[in-house]
């Protein structure tokens, strides 16, 4: 007797879920019982992409390559006989477009501090799917735990400025699920700001130096010079 088709099954059987743009995906729609012949049809959203005709209950097998961001999202299949009315739909099956990220930029607000002093790092990649994980490194060694950012935001690195040896070479390295991408940021270096606790006197000191020497010279003018002219005339 004719049988009715059960729910077919929507998985992958070439690729990953995780995709790059070219990537080449095989998806399969199957139902295990049911009477032949059996029509696949495939759907992206509520969207009709592909049709195939079996004439027993072989998978239908439908092959997608990742040409633009449109091509991930939702897919479903479903399965038609003679009997079937409506037919009977798929479990959906969704793919996120891996996107590799861009060389991070590291910041400061300042990028003169002094002994004592807190400071702020921000680390950015502008380009890259999300999750991205930075980390904060002082030369070579790691100065941070690994950094999980889930959206487009920069992560942060709060430092205290304890000793000279802080004012050393900074930079931070980002990396997500798209394989074989660490990228590092520039270079970044705290200046020693100037001490005005230690200048001010100095500058204080120049000025009245300049003022005397120039009460000095208007003296001389009054008490010397002048009488001088005087005299010879």
């Amino acid at each position: 007797f004719p049988e009715m088709l059960s729910n077919p099954r929507l998985i992958l059987v070439q690729g990953t879920r995780n995709v790059v743009m070219n990537q080449n995906v095989t998806l399969s729609c199957h139902s295990d019982s049911g009477s032949p012949p059996v029509t696949y049809t495939f759907f992206k959203h509520s969207q009709k992409v592909a049709t195939l005709y079996r004439p027993d209950l072989t998978p239908g097998l439908f092959n997608l390559t990742i040409n633009a961001a449109s091509d991930v999202g939702e897919y479903k299949c479903k399965a038609e006989n003679n009997i079937s009315s409506g037919g009977k739909y798929s479990n959906s099956l969704n793919f996120t477009l891996i996107e590799p990220i861009s060389k991070p930029v590291l910041s400061s607000p300042t990028s003169q501090a002094k002994k004592g002093q807190n400071v702020t790092l921000s680390c950015f990649s502008e380009n890259g799917s999300l999750p991205i994980t930075y980390v904060f490194f002082k030369g070579k060694q790691s100065i941070s735990p690994p950094v999980k950012m889930q959206k487009k935001e920069a992560a942060v690195f709060f430092l205290f400025i304890n000793s000279s040896s802080d004012f050393g070479t900074y930079k931070c390295k980002a990396e997500n699920s798209f394989r074989n991408n660490t990228k590092y940021s520039n270079s970044f270096n705290f200046t020693l700001a100037e001490d005005r606790s230690h200048s001010q006197p100095l500058i204080i000191s120049l000025g009245l130096i300049l003022l005397l020497f120039v009460i000095g010279f208007a003296l001389a003018i009054q008490f010397f010079i002048i009488p001088s002219y005087k005299a010879y005339k």
